[in-house]
């Protein structure tokens, strides 16, 4: 793969896809096995949250002194490492294991996140159109194949710690195949450059903040279907464990249709009209799962409707961020950091809600995050003298 970044980039971000969606899909079975409330799954959760917040954080100096090479092996070495652990806390029905877990989980997702979107961004500058739809479509495929084995393993009542042993012993070997074609020196920035845009500056681009919430608002509704879908489908609609599964199956498919099909759309349709679409869809998907009841042909369609909105809101806001002034890389790895604000607040912010009003109620929090990323959505319209050097015009920018 030395001879192929994007095939590279792809593999490397199917990883963590694989890895949520195989702890994802359990999560029913082990909150069980852990004997917890939803509370407690909150603050469990939280481990991932603090991972998060925590890679996400120190991943931007890391990737402008060292480059994006070390940060996303390393992260993904987390990630693996994550899900083994995970499967341990269940093997031994340790609430702390599986926190700390979802710990390193969290931490090799956010420690590689800016790292992972600053190399696809440096592949779109070169090939001046959209990559970073299809390089997140790979996470969404990544999650649908964790998620049918998810089930599966569910159906078959196969142990938890015996299918995320697997899982993560896949994870490392893919990562041993990708390792040698990650590219190195991307983002790394020599001693009296930049190295990211300084508060003040960025409080002086309010067209940055605007698109760093659209980021938020579309990183909170993916965040919440991959944290909470499957106990959602079966704490708040009554499904059985493996059917709520197929339900997060079913989200993951309908992301990577939308995100595999957003590199053709966003050549064709605006930025701004392409986000303020997605968003629309979005927010109808977790308006029919949190106020319809009972009708499990309502509920398939929204859970479509809500993959599909959700898909191409975070990627194409990281473009579009991108696009809006100088120093793209750091423009990425500002509004990263920004989305990731949803791994920190979310998982709790809901578990805490759902103990008192049920996780149905709770999920209008997102909805009505959602719904305001429609009207935000006009502030991704790409300046046109902004575009980053070496950089030919997009046809997918607004004029």
């Amino acid at each position: 793969m030395k001879n192929h970044p994007a095939l590279t980039l792809a593999l490397l971000i199917f990883i963590p896809g694989l890895g949520i969606s195989s702890w994802v899909t359990r999560s029913p079975d082990l909150r069980d096995t852990l004997g917890a409330s939803t509370v407690e799954i909150g603050l469990i959760l939280l481990g991932l949250s603090l991972g998060s917040m925590i890679g996400i954080l120190s991943s931007g100096p890391l990737v402008a002194r060292l480059g994006t090479r070390p940060v996303i092996l390393t992260a993904t070495a987390s990630i693996v490492g994550g899900v083994a652990i995970i499967g341990l806390g269940g093997a031994f029905a340790q609430s702390f294991v599986v926190a700390a877990g979802l710990f390193f989980f969290g931490l090799g997702m956010g420690g590689g996140e800016v790292g992972l979107n600053v190399a696809g961004a440096e592949i779109e500058r070169q090939r001046g159109k959209d990559f970073l739809p299809t390089l997140h479509g790979c996470f969404s495929l990544g999650t649908t194949v964790g998620a049918g084995a998810g089930i599966a393993c569910t159906a078959l009542q196969v142990p938890v710690s015996l299918h995320l042993g697997v899982a993560a012993t896949v994870a490392a070997v893919m990562l041993l195949a990708a390792a040698p074609g990650v590219v190195a020196n991307i983002g790394r920035q020599t001693r009296g450059m930049p190295t990211g845009p300084r508060p003040q500056s960025v409080l002086r681009d309010p067209k940055l903040l605007v698109i760093g919430a659209v980021v938020l608002a579309m990183a909170f509704a993916e965040g919440t279907a991959n944290d909470w879908l499957p106990l959602v489908m079966v704490d708040g609609h009554g499904f059985d464990p493996a059917s709520g599964s197929a339900m997060y199956a079913l989200f993951a498919v309908a992301m990577t249709v939308g995100r595999f099909t957003g590199g053709w759309l966003s050549a064709k349709i605006a930025r701004s009209v392409l986000l303020a679409a997605s968003a629309m869809l979005g927010a109808i998907g977790l308006a029919l799962v949190i106020f319809v009841d009972g009708n499990p042909g309502v509920l398939l369609g929204a859970i479509v409707l809500w993959g599909l909105g959700a898909s191409l809101g975070f990627p194409l806001a990281l473009s579009a961020a991108g696009a809006s002034g100088e120093n793209s890389a750091a423009r990425v790895s500002f509004a990263s950091i920004v989305g990731y604000m949803a791994f920190l607040v979310g998982p709790p912010l809901l578990g805490a809600l759902g103990e008192e009003v049920g996780l149905r109620n709770a999920m209008i929090v997102v909805l009505v995050a959602v719904g305001a990323a429609i009207f935000a959505a006009p502030a991704t319209r790409a300046r046109q003298n902004a575009v980053p050097a070496g950089t030919e015009p997009r046809v997918s920018s607004d004029v």
